[in-house]
């Protein structure tokens, strides 16, 4: 299981999300922090560092650290309305 870390502002956009995408975004979420290459995809040429993770209501950009730990970061969290 990969710890999951976001700033104060992704955290903002995701308490203000309304209910469907905030739920929608929870499962996804936590299926990120069980197998982070298999629930998103590339982001740039970053491959395996930087990844886009996009549904039906929000996209996020995350970094994936491997090694010593672990670790899912959310760089930035968008509602798509």
């Amino acid at each position: 299981m990969y710890l999951l870390r976001y700033p104060p502002h992704v955290e903002a956009v995701w308490d203000s999300l309304p209910d469907e995408a905030r739920v929608e975004f929870d499962r996804a979420i936590l299926a990120v922090c069980e197998d982070p290459f298999a629930e998103t995809t590339p982001h740039g040429g970053d491959g395996d560092i930087k990844r886009l993770l996009i549904l039906n209501h929000t996209r996020a950009v995350l970094v994936v650290f491997k090694h010593p730990l672990q670790r899912v970061r959310i760089l930035d969290l968008k509602h798509l309305g």
